[in-house]
């Protein structure tokens, strides 16, 4: 394996024939390391799909295919061909494309090629030898812009590069692929996003686009792209990666869940908080939509991989308009097979594992996206935005704050007579097991320092036990207390901008204990995969 280790090392600089057995035994670990992942088709049936639909199809997977390649340069740098062509080892190449680079995203992005260091906080978005305080001292009106990259001049001063600009060519040839796509469009929102959203890829202005993506509603196919979320940057917080999704609507599934987008003003009304935390009103044309995936490009398709969509990110649509909420069906099914269920019958008592039901971790995820909607966008003493005021810190918040709030939301349209697909008890105890499932991920992102947030709360109010044979079990009626009581303080936190409260907390409860890392280290050595990785493209697409 060593040879493996020397290959891998030739794109930092040169073979290094460092044979030690520390270096040989991390070596062995890359058929491990790759199998953390179980192999998952993306397929959908597409027989219902117009003529033009399909040929639009080409056309989005192509553009997509640019996001792909754009974020391998915000995760990584340059070189991306030269880093994965110098590994030899098939197993550490195949982790290395799901990572995107040397760093392994569900342990602590630990670089698992032994020549790379930490990865970089800002990633590839600030120069690495920046401090904070002379980004802090820097007076410029787009450093803070999800759209700019910074850099140094030829005097080594910072200045901003408009992603339009930094990824030209690549950029250019995504615009015109969609306008392509425009033409051929089924549903004439759809073609109407899709112009305005090639507009945006070449200003890197989505505002407009953002609106229009908002009416589409009679689509077969749905199309996510562009520079989106920002959990790429650790350092601030600010940076957007560009990714894409291709999605075909489940029509069925999709008129099940439309009433919900209706509820909305009267859930944010029930929030567990006073009345200043909830001032604001959700935009009330949000979409609950469900769809088959296709494909992932980017920075969605790094590690672990997402299984619902809330967007746009965008406060000011989201006070007009709302969101679109997108239930990824075949990955959450997926996920819920391959990773749920066996660990749910290691980590839950034999009494608990009957309540772990699709349908209800389908229904805590379809909530979770829903809850990133309500609540409160803007600071109650003018600070500004939550996202700006909150800063790294927003992310893992955020996420902790739907994660609760959508089982809140559960259980008050359960007590509404609203949502009657799954009792309760199969819904907590289904989120237990889901969080089994996310801490895995780690404490590193947003969504792993969130689970523990969410964990740590939840055994603090009694609100689930563990035996002495290590299995976990809900307390129903102290479950319903908590999630009730973690809710309100999650949104008053946020509601306040306090910066130093929300990063103490994390920093003290956003954290793997010892006692549960015992047993998440009981289910990786039974095999259990972590998460999953895609074969994907047109060849896979079904007519049936």
């Amino acid at each position: 394996m060593a040879t493996a280790i020397s290959a891998a090392l030739v794109s930092c600089g040169g073979p290094k024939q460092d044979t030690s057995n520390e270096q040989q035994s991390y070596a062995e670990d890359y058929e491990a390391l790759a199998n953390q992942y179980a192999k998952v088709t993306l397929t959908s049936n597409i027989s219902h799909l117009s003529a033009n639909e399909k040929e639009m199809l080409g056309y989005l997977f192509e553009a997509g295919r640019i996001m792909d390649d754009i974020f391998w340069t915000e995760n990584f740098g340059d070189g991306k061909e030269e880093f994965l062509n110098n590994i030899e080892d098939p197993n550490a190449r195949k982790f290395a494309e799901i990572n995107y680079g040397p760093w392994d995203q569900l342990d602590g992005l630990r670089s698992f090629i032994p020549c790379y260091g930490e990865m970089p906080a800002g990633a590839g978005f600030y120069p690495t030898d920046m401090t904070k305080e002379e980004f802090e001292a820097w007076e410029n009106p787009d450093k803070t812009s999800l759209y700019t990259l910074v850099r140094r001049d030829e005097n080594g001063q910072l200045h901003t590069v408009w992603f339009h600009e930094a990824y030209k060519e690549q950029i250019e040839k995504a615009a015109e692929l969609l306008m392509k796509a425009s033409d051929l469009a089924g549903d004439k929102e759809f073609a109407e996003y899709l112009k305005l959203r090639a507009q945006a890829l070449l200003t890197d202005d989505y505002f407009e686009s953002d609106m229009a993506w908002m009416n589409v509603r009679n689509n077969n196919i749905d199309f996510v792209i562009g520079p989106i979320e920002n959990y790429v940057d650790a350092l601030y917080g600010y940076k957007a990666a560009h990714e894409s999704f291709i999605l075909i609507k489940d029509l069925d599934w999709s008129a099940k869940l439309a009433r919900y987008a209706a509820l909305l003003p009267e859930l944010q009304t029930k929030l567990p908080v006073p009345d200043e935390y909830k001032q604001e009103k959700p935009g009330t044309d949000a979409d609950l939509a469900v769809y088959d995936v296709v494909f992932y490009g980017g920075d969605c398709n790094m590690g672990s991989k997402t299984i619902a969509i809330n967007l746009p990110n965008d406060e000011r649509v989201q006070l007009q308009k709302g969101t679109r909420k997108l239930q990824l069906k075949n990955a959450m099914q997926a996920k819920f097979d391959q990773i749920v269920v066996p660990i749910s019958n290691v980590l839950m008592t034999e009494e608990s594992r009957p309540n772990i039901k699709f349908d209800a971790f389908f229904a805590n995820v379809m909530f979770h996206e829903v809850a990133h909607g309500l609540g409160i966008k803007n600071t109650l003493n003018g600070q500004g935005t939550v996202r700006h005021t909150l800063k790294e810190q927003y992310s893992a918040i955020e996420e902790a704050k739907a994660d609760i709030l959508g089982l809140f939301l559960v259980t008050k349209l359960s007590e509404m007579g609203e949502y009657t697909n799954t009792t309760l008890e199969e819904n907590y105890t289904t989120f237990m097991a889901g969080i089994f499932r996310s801490v895995r991920f780690g404490a590193a992102s947003a969504h792993g320092k969130a689970n523990m947030l969410t964990f740590n709360f939840l055994e603090s109010q009694g609100a689930f036990t563990r035996n002495a044979e290590g299995l976990y079990s809900i307390n129903f009626p102290m479950m319903k207390v908590a999630v009730e009581k973690l809710g309100g303080e999650i949104l008053k936190a946020q509601g306040d901008g306090n910066y130093e409260f929300v990063k103490e907390w994390i920093a003290r409860d956003g954290v793997i204990r010892p006692v549960l890392q015992s047993d998440l280290d009981k289910v990786n050595s039974l095999g259990i995969p972590k998460d999953i990785w895609y074969e994907m493209g047109m060849e896979f697409l079904e007519e049936r």
